[in-house]
């Protein structure tokens, strides 16, 4: 069995083509994100082409065109990463769960709040 992040290296779902490389901008700048009432335990992984994906299309406003220009990868592939992203932002949203980045290369000095749950220890029970 692997041991690498969803999305590195091999298709996700170990058959078909692997996934093709994208040229992502920032990949230091991704991190995680949680609902500020309670402790969740649902995660939802985004990975970071998807992100690369919201940001350039939602978030700069590129056309799907020149947005999968920028990533190095055929419009179909862009769509598909896009569509992926927005529905687990939705489902992250709508049921209240945390949105992990696969990936995420923030130290534990920088806060991330995985850290912070291993330095509560193991949970009694």
């Amino acid at each position: 069995m692997s041991t690498s992040e969803p999305g590195e290296g091999r298709c996700r779902r170990g058959r078909g083509r692997p996934r093709a490389r994208r040229m992502i901008g920032d990949p230091g700048a991704f991190r995680c994100f949680g609902p500020l009432c309670g402790r969740p335990d649902e995660v939802v992984v985004i990975l970071p082409e998807e992100v690369e994906a919201l940001r350039l299309v939602d978030l700069t406003g590129l056309e799907q065109e020149e947005a999968a220009l920028a990533l190095g990868v055929s419009r179909k592939t862009l769509w598909r990463d896009l569509h992926e992203a927005r529905a687990k932002v939705a489902d992250a949203l709508v049921h209240g769960k945390t949105i992990r980045i696969a990936g995420c290369g923030r130290d534990r000095e920088e806060g991330c709040p995985e850290d912070e749950d291993a330095s509560a220890g193991p949970s009694p029970g």
